[in-house]
């Protein structure tokens, strides 16, 4: 699945999309998984009180079930202005 990180997610990690081969059945299994990659991945995901997710574009939670999904993106919530 393909994995989007915006804005401060996206500075964190390092990068804006990666491809990713998980088990995970869950966002927040996703989440752990990556936390126990790198350092920079910890530090992005270390309060997720502060992101939000999106499945295939749908804003969701982090017991969203994965399957089928070929998208996840993480960001910040938005505010309006």
């Amino acid at each position: 699945m393909q994995i989007l990180y915006f804005a401060w997610v996206r500075e964190r990690v390092g990068i804006p999309r990666e491809d990713v081969e998980t088990s995970a059945g869950t966002v927040a299994e996703l989440v752990a998984e990556l936390r126990a990659r790198e350092e920079r991945y910890d530090l992005a995901f270390s309060d997720m009180n502060a992101i939000r997710v999106a499945l295939d574009q749908e804003l969701s939670d982090l017991d969203a079930p994965l399957e089928g999904v070929r998208e996840v993106a993480f960001f910040p919530p938005m505010t309006g202005g």
